[in-house]
Parts: C-alpha cells; sequence; structure tokens
C-alpha cells in the first residue's frame, strides 16, 4: 500500500511542477476571465463527470467567494441543472447538453470555459463550436495532446501528461490559480 500512496503523491507532484511550463496559458486564461468579469459579462463552465465536478467547483468558488471577501462573481457551471440536463439528452441527445445551454445562456462578451482530459468529449467540442459561431470567447481545458479542442478554443490549457488522474487534478490547481488571480484583480 505504502508504495502504491508514494508512487501517486510523486506521479502528482512531477505533474504539478510542469504547470510552470504552460504559466502563460494560466495568466492569459485570467486575463480572458477578468475582462469578461470587469465588463459584466458571465463565465459559462461544463465538462463530464470529473470536469463536471470541476466546472461546478470553478464556478462556486467565483460565485461565492475563493479567498477574498469581494462581490459575487457571474458564473455558472452547465452541469448542475439536471432538468435541463436530462431534457435535452432526452429530446435531442447528449452531446447537445451543453451547446443547447450555450445557445440559451451565451451572450457576446462572456467566455465559455469547456473542461476535457483528453479533449475531445464531444458535447464539450460541441458547445465550443457553437460558442465560437455565437461570438463567445472560449478557454479550453485538457490533456494529453489536448484532442480536437486544441484545434478550436481562443485559448488552450493543456496540461502535459496522459494519466487522467493527473491531469483532472491539475485542472482544479489551474482552476484556483485563475480564481486567485481574479480575486487579485477584482477584490
Amino acid at each position: 500500500m505504502k508504495e502504491v500512496i508514494k508512487k501517486e503523491i510523486t506521479e502528482h507532484v512531477e505533474t504539478i511542477l510542469l504547470l510552470e511550463n504552460i504559466s502563460n496559458e494560466i495568466k492569459l486564461a485570467a486575463e480572458m476571465a477578468i475582462d469578461c468579469l470587469k465588463n459584466n459579462n458571465k463565465i459559462l463552465l461544463f465538462g463530464n463527470g470529473g470536469s463536471a465536478a470541476d466546472a461546478q467547483h470553478i464556478a462556486a468558488e467565483l460565485v461565492g467567494r475563493y479567498k477574498s471577501n469581494r462581490k459575487g462573481l457571474a458564473a455558472i457551471a452547465l452541469t448542475t441543472d439536471t432538468s435541463a440536463l436530462t431534457a435535452i439528452g432526452n429530446d435531442f441527445s447528449y452531446n447537445e447538453v451543453f451547446s443547447r445551454q450555450i445557445e440559451a445562456l451565451a451572450s457576446k462578451g462572456d467566455l465559455i470555459i469547456g473542461i476535457s482530459t483528453s479533449g475531445n468529449s464531444p458535447n464539450v467540442i460541441n458547445a465550443i463550436n457553437l460558442g465560437k459561431k455565437l461570438g463567445v470567447k472560449s478557454v479550453g481545458f485538457s490533456g494529453c495532446n489536448g484532442g480536437e479542442m486544441k484545434n478550436l478554443c481562443d485559448l488552450n490549457i493543456i496540461v502535459p501528461s496522459n494519466n487522467t488522474p493527473r491531469v483532472q487534478e491539475a485542472h482544479i490547481l489551474i482552476g484556483h490559480i485563475i480564481c486567485q488571480l481574479i480575486d487579485n484583480s477584482l477584490s
């Protein structure tokens, strides 16, 4: 057991240290989010499974607070409305659960953040494509080689790892760093 624990911790630390190589992308994503929020627009976040949890976590940090007591910020996780998700999935397809919400909720000036470990989730790709048609800026959080998202998003943050748990752990750290930079700018 101790070997497994040590291996997991070592892999985590090694992946997290690699984030320094993509610090410019993290900074640019924070600048996009700050610009969006300063102009009274909103951030829409989405993903599947662990990435859905990350979307909800980051949205909660913005609406509630990260560390600073500041006004609530406009952020919505498109993963939380079970009625919308199940209705869209049933009436259209699961591949449309985020794009239909983007169609209904996104406005020019908003920022969408799609989270997909592989960068290839069809419903995340569909939402990013629709966002582009609507003139909404997009940031992709992915891993591996960035998948299809790397060719679609205005900015890609690609965690340099093929290990799904490590990519997901890095995504939440990246989200927290962006929240800290937003707090620093808007508090």
